[in-house]
């Protein structure tokens, strides 16, 4: 159990609306929420559960009833000096929140029956949140204000959560006056000297901390004496942090644990029935806290380390436990992470080789940058322990890679397929080997040749099929050379949309078309060019930029070959025009160099009688079976501004825009208003997450309704394609599904 004391999040008005409580429901992820009066005296609780009972009673109310109204006014409350083990007499299955008020009946603090999440400043920690990094700036200012509000700058550009400063108060901390050293052993001389010198005053230190607000980034302080604690309550610091050489200073801990505030406790130097025993007395309290494993050695050796052990302080403390080190490197913590430390802290300096112990094991900005980088890439990792599925590369991959179940020899229509008729071959486009029982003594619908693949759809009595499908604006269906005439012979599309592999760009047009096409055409530049090439018209590279133009000059040349065979007098050339990286994003502020670098590409290239259409692209592309990372034409707000400078359409790629959308934390719909204006092609498919693309219409996160009435608006004359990730296989089984379901949209 533990003793909250910033209960702003659970407070509202009792005569405030009904839906401002729900807001706070909702804010706070609690389910409840406790209602005051104007002098903050508590008249009653609301829950979820409440408010489902009520609106069942009274389906008509209006929601601007006072929230009282909704409220259990007889709440079960306690003083706020009733002992700790006397609360949970108030608790039970149904009751985690117990509301704690002051002899007046106001509402002063909430005793919370968990022991699992920690809130220090804006940041919750504990399962399912992202490990909170702290900054131990410490006494690395070396007694300056201005190098101390340059380390907390630091410190926040590195990405760190919080910074953490030391406060002390020398005549209550140390034996003798004024931190006088005189008959010390020479460590604690040592020691003495640095902070007579080096530490900061309250009203010093409060200022830098007004300026940590300032730069949005939270901060904790270790006090070292009951003063200290005192001053900084009264300032209002948001966390306080035990030093392990006070684990076992009782009195301390219980001038800390009594502020109400959340606390973290380091446990270098301690014996485990000290841990034990201190654990206890800041639980007894009601104090929020954390264990933090530590090594206070300076360096600590990494055979000492022992991380290993925070399972075992996990179970000590029944709460959240982290890492404090003092190795050298930052990989240690990195590990801490991944064995479950939610809080790691670790040492910030601007130079190693500055005057003071703690400055030598200390990281870098750089250094802590990069730790905080890889710890975050290490929680990604991490994922959840949840049925395994395979990931969309992993899926590129199975289908380059994988065998399938292919017909042995040709089988007519009708045929009871038996194990002589079916072989397994690469590559896995067809049905995975596993599957071949099931197979087994079913009766074709379809002829198959020798050598082709077995689908999923013979394996169903009823499989979707080209037909006349009927939409409000130009579709039409991506192809190749070699199966367009078999994908378009059951429909009746607008247009075909040539995906062009690299080969496909060697084929003599004169050998794919034996007549005239009564349709219309768009064509799509290669994903990949021979060499393993990549087309990015904003690359540094000279070669690399100049090979890009070239390709696309020669994609823009066969698209011009085409219009013979079409009635299209002017196509859409679709671009991926680049703009990738192999590692990270790299920073905003460089991408308008890289759309620069683009338009002085396209002023090199000869696209008469093409519409080239930049396409729309996600965070994270799938390119040759592995992850990479997109800069450009991901952001819908500059990737609208290019089309609007330099007159250039966009593809509006749902899926991809999706994923952007999705990873810049805006609405999709937002993007579509910035997106569709601009837009004079589509691409029209489902997206997951940041990174799943190709999923099937209605099997994704996309609201159908929602974007058609959009595209009716700002793009009504935009034609589009299904872009179904494999749809093509099957004789089109994923086109036809995805354009069955459009219908109802479009």
């Amino acid at each position: 159990m533990i003793i909250e004391r910033n209960i702003a999040p659970y407070i509202v008005l009792a005569e405030a609306p009904i839906l401002s409580a729900l807001a706070k429901i909702t804010a706070n992820k609690e389910r409840i929420a406790f209602c005051v009066d104007e002098h903050g005296v508590l008249r009653g609780s609301l829950s979820d559960g409440d408010f489902r009972r009520w609106i069942v009673e009274n389906p008509t109310a209006e929601l601007d009833v006072p929230a009282i109204v909704v409220a259990n006014a007889a709440v079960r409350s306690a003083t706020v000096a009733t002992p700790l083990r006397d609360l949970s007499v108030h608790m039970g299955k149904e009751i985690r929140h117990l509301p704690l008020v002051d002899e007046r009946g106001r509402l002063v603090a909430v005793a919370v029956d968990r022991a699992d999440v920690l809130t220090i400043g804006k940041r919750e920690i504990g399962a399912g949140q992202p490990a909170f990094v702290i900054a131990e700036i410490g006494n690395n200012h070396n007694g300056s204000v201005d190098l101390a509000r340059r380390l907390v700058d630091l410190a926040a550009d590195a990405g760190a959560d919080a910074v953490k400063f030391q406060l002390r108060d020398l005549d209550a901390l140390y034996r003798q006056a004024g931190g006088s050293s005189a008959g010390e052993d020479l460590g604690a001389q040592y020691t003495l000297d640095l902070l007579s010198r080096f530490s900061l005053p309250a009203g010093q230190l409060f200022g830098v901390f007004d300026h940590c607000r300032d730069r949005g980034i939270d901060v904790m302080c270790t006090p070292w004496d009951g003063p200290s604690v005192r001053a900084l309550v009264e300032y209002g610091i948001p966390a306080l942090k035990i030093a392990s050489a006070d684990l076992t200073n009782h009195g301390l801990l219980r001038d800390a644990a009594s502020a109400g505030l959340p606390l973290v406790l380091s446990t270098g130097m301690s014996r485990e029935d000290e841990i034990r025993e201190s654990s206890a007395l800041v639980r007894g309290l009601g104090a929020s806290f954390a264990l933090l494993h530590c090594q206070s050695s300076y360096p600590a050796p990494f055979k000492d380390v022992n991380l290993a052990y925070m399972d075992r302080l996990a179970e000590i403390g029944q709460c959240i436990v982290g890492y404090s080190g003092h190795e050298r490197g930052f990989h240690v913590p990195v590990a801490a992470v991944a064995r479950g430390a939610k809080i790691i802290e670790k040492h910030f300096t601007l130079d190693v080789a500055m005057e003071g112990n703690d400055h030598k094991v200390s990281l870098l900005p750089h250094e802590f940058a990069e730790m905080v980088r890889w710890i975050r890439e290490a929680e990604e990792s991490i994922g959840e322990s949840v049925p395994r599925e395979v990931s969309t590369g992993e899926l590129m991959n199975r289908v380059n890679l994988a065998k399938s179940l292919v017909a042995a020899k040709p089988l007519p229509a009708g045929h009871i397929v038996q194990e002589a008729d079916v072989d397994i071959k690469s590559p896995g486009r067809g049905l995975q080997p596993n599957v071949l029982p099931r197979l087994l003594g079913r009766t074709l619908r379809r002829a198959v040749a020798q050598g082709d693949f077995f689908y999923r759809g013979d394996l169903s009595d009823v499989v979707p099929a080209g037909r006349d499908f009927r939409f409000r604006r130009p579709w039409g269906l991506p192809v190749r050379y070699h199966d367009h005439a078999d994908l378009a012979r059951d429909c009746t599309p607008d247009f075909l949309e040539f995906h062009f592999s690299y080969k496909d760009l060697e084929v003599d047009v004169e050998s794919v078309f034996a007549t005239p096409l009564d349709l219309r055409f768009t064509t799509h530049l290669p994903d990949l060019f021979a060499g393993d090439f990549l087309v990015d018209l904003a690359s540094p590279d000279r070669d690399v930029w100049e090979r890009s133009i070239a390709e696309v000059q020669r994609t823009i040349g066969i698209t011009r070959s085409l219009t013979q065979w079409f009635r299209e007098d002017e196509p859409i050339l679709v671009v991926t025009m680049g703009g990738f990286t192999r590692d990270r994003h790299v920073p905003a502020e460089r991408r308008a160099g890289m759309y620069e670098r683009i338009v002085d590409a396209l002023g090199q290239l000869d696209t008469t009688g093409v519409r080239l259409a930049a396409q729309t692209l996600p965070p994270y592309p799938w390119l040759m079976g592995g992850q990479q990372f997109h800069n450009l034409f991901l952001d819908p707000r500059d990737t609208a501004e290019f089309a609007a400078s330099t007159g250039i359409g966009l593809c509006l790629d749902v899926s991809h825009s999706k994923l952007a959308a999705n990873h810049l934390g805006i609405p999709f719909s937002e993007a579509v208003e910035l997106l569709a204006p601009h837009t004079i092609h589509l691409h029209l498919v489902d997206a997951k997450g940041i990174d799943g693309e190709g999923v099937q219409i209605g099997e994704g996160e996309v609201d159908w309704a929602a974007l058609a009435g959009q595209l009716d608006r700002l793009a009504p004359r935009a034609g589009f394609i299904p872009e179904i990730w494999q749809g093509h296989v099957n004789s089109g089984e994923g086109f036809w599904t995805a354009l069955d379901r459009l219908e109802r949209w479009f």
